[in-house]
């Protein structure tokens, strides 16, 4: 199915130019006001970024365009977000340069940077005004962070592995005929919430009673499942190694993209909702950090989010987007209130404070 991919090759830099100069004398980009002259240009800059689909999306819509208009080469980084995060912190502390210029990261784990003290404030950003309440860090001052979309974990499921029709459940996972057939992130991430209510418990327990979910968890874990980053997800699926998965609908997407016949659901129990963003670890040059945020500016654009999302397949935070047509209508792809009704959404400040223990606590269930 051909869905809408807006190009950006007809964007010429006088176009770009013209369409920003309304931004208050803005650049190319949105943010010469503090300086007399654009700074003087880098031979690249680098990104951190997921691997597979996400990268691809994230050249194509954001990357290759600011290349385009700006001739700086964009360098993306796959080390993992929670390996790089030290090293980031590290370099701040001992002032030295930090490895990346920009961290495209969870909200949760970026806000534990922005506590830290060591990401940039974004709030200069012209396009900040063109978006939508969901790209303000809940309980940040200002900007350290700006968010770009959301994603909903869910269940992501082969068809022929389920005959009597989608499962309704996450305790559906149980059936002894899906040992080894199912995947979950290494960490954790995106079922601890579920689990707390298919385990028995309530939402509102969170963080002072999780024993529900390690209880389901405690028996999720005598399923053998296999766990992953967000790639394998899609190379399990397409090798046929798995019949299911709590993974972002993206990983499964892509694998349809490859001709796998699967689907997903949002069970009964909810599915989580969160967050991903770009910010600036503190220590760049100041050139450097100018044409960083030109490139956070860029990934605000509607033409750039278009085309970025589009391959994702997620809900952006720039106001008058194309869903995907294969993504109407689909409870991965929240636009409306009753939308976010059947999603697990809890406080950023909950899981900065208690993330790192759940990630422990899953891992030591899996592995004993």
């Amino acid at each position: 199915m051909k869905r809408f991919k807006p190009t950006l090759s007809h964007l010429s830099r006088r176009t770009f130019l013209q369409a920003t100069a309304a931004l208050g004398g803005a650049s190319a980009l949105g943010l010469r006001g503090a300086y007399a002259q654009e700074p003087e240009k880098p031979a690249e800059i680098i990104v951190r970024a997921w691997g597979g689909s996400w990268v691809d999306s994230l050249k194509a819509g954001v990357s290759d365009s600011f290349t385009k208009m700006t001739g700086i080469a964009v360098r993306h980084d796959l080390t993992e977000d929670n390996e790089i995060q030290p090293k980031v912190w590290a370099a701040v502390a001992q002032n030295r340069v930090p490895p990346i210029h920009i961290n495209w990261d969870t909200t949760t784990n970026a806000t534990k940077s922005a506590l830290r003290g060591v990401t940039e404030d974004l709030s200069d950003l012209p396009n900040l005004a063109n978006v939508t309440d969901l790209a303000k860090p809940a309980g940040l001052e200002g900007f350290p962070i700006v968010n770009t979309y959301g994603y909903v974990y869910v269940l992501a499921y082969r068809p022929a592995a389920f005959p009597d029709g989608p499962p309704k459940s996450w305790k559906d996972l149980l059936d002894p005929k899906f040992k080894g057939r199912l995947a979950f992130y290494n960490d954790g991430i995106g079922f601890h919430f579920p689990a707390q209510v298919a385990g028995g418990g309530k939402l509102e327990d969170i963080p002072g009673n999780m024993q529900p979910a390690w209880d389901f968890i405690t028996k999720m874990k005598a399923q053998q499942p296999l766990l992953g980053e967000d790639p394998d997800f899609t190379t399990w699926f397409q090798n046929g190694e798995i019949d299911a998965a709590c993974t972002i609908s993206t990983n499964a997407r892509e694998a349809r993209k490859n001709g796998v016949k699967i689907e997903w659901v949002v069970p009964e129990e909810g599915a989580k909702f969160d967050t991903d963003g770009l910010w600036i670890p503190k220590g760049l040059p100041e050139n450097e950090l100018y044409w960083a945020k030109q490139y956070i500016n860029h990934a605000l654009t509607k033409e750039a989010q278009q085309v970025w999302l589009d391959g994702l397949g997620l809900p952006g935070v720039v106001p008058g987007l194309t869903p995907p047509k294969d993504l109407v209508g689909d409870p991965s792809y929240p636009t409306t209130e009753a939308d976010f009704q059947r999603l697990i959404r809890i406080s950023s400040k909950i899981q900065v404070e208690n993330e790192s223990e759940w990630f422990s606590k899953f891992k030591a269930i899996m592995q004993g």
